[in-house]
């Protein structure tokens, strides 16, 4: 009997508090959604990122500020709340693809696998919702094929070559999908600085070690003895350093060049 009325109680708590009503406090807020899920409270930076509708997004940001928790929330809140959703990461190896997938599996489960899962592997989240999540290292063989991508994450941008970051556009156009790429700088070299220096209708954020709760001065001046200035600056301070090996500067040899010199052949 006691068991009994004890079922009847839950059924009637989860009448007046339905998994519907839940799911609409949090569909537009991944904010609250990370917090009262998840259990992780964003840095304040990480709170404007999520909240952004910018359907281009560049994060540079410092080594172990949070950008790829950011993404992984992300790609994780699009899959669960919007239906039919096909969320694709593309990272440099595939190392680097299974560690951001691991940790969007560690969110799902934190988050109780609110919607269930159909197919899991190592790379690959299907869900009952008909959403996916597939993470793919940086090889253009292995995204041929792939169509109407509604997020695009590209994680580790910098070391992404031109040709892939070319050929993962085109997968956005029918659907309209949103594009966010992270990184460290690597250079003033590839389609992630002149994006960042260049780019149009990009939402830019620059989040250096300096503005990561978690990093301390301390740690961070250790790391700038050992690392020396060139390491340091991209790692830790986002900064895009010409390579130590080259011998001109970017900007002494954009200073060089002129429109107004017409070539000795052709046009």
């Amino acid at each position: 009997m006691q068991t009994k009325g004890l079922e009847r109680r839950i059924a009637v708590l989860e009448s007046i508090v339905s998994p519907s009503e839940l799911d609409t406090r949090h569909l537009d807020d991944p904010v609250l959604w990370s917090a009262e899920v998840l259990g992780i409270n964003p840095d304040p930076w990480q709170e404007e990122v999520l909240r952004s509708t910018s359907p281009r997004m560049l994060l540079n940001c410092s080594r172990q500020s949070g950008k790829s928790t950011t993404t992984a929330i992300l790609a994780l809140h699009k899959a669960i709340f919007s239906p039919k959703s096909f969320v694709v990461i593309l990272s440099p190896s595939l190392r680097q693809s299974s560690e951001l997938f691991r940790t969007i599996a560690r969110l799902y489960g934190c988050a109780g696998e609110p919607v269930g899962a159909v197919g899991e592997s190592a790379l690959r989240l299907e869900l009952e919702n008909d959403s996916r999540i597939l993470s793919l290292p940086g090889s253009e063989s292995t995204i041929r094929g792939l169509a109407a991508v509604d997020l695009m994450i590209i994680d580790e941008a910098a070391r992404v070559v031109d040709e892939l970051y070319f050929s993962v556009r085109p997968m956005l156009a029918v659907s309209r999908g949103r594009l966010v790429a992270l990184s460290t700088p690597w250079g003033k070299r590839g389609w992630w600085y002149r994006e960042w220096s260049e780019g149009l209708n990009w939402e830019k954020w620059e989040i250096p070690a300096s503005m990561c709760p978690r990093i301390s001065p301390e740690f961070l001046e250790e790391e700038r003895q050992t690392l020396g200035s060139w390491w340091f600056r991209q790692e830790y301070e986002c900064e895009f350093v010409d390579a130590d090996s080259q011998i001109f500067s970017t900007e002494t040899i954009m200073k060089a060049l002129s429109s107004g010199v017409k070539p000795l052949w052709g046009e």
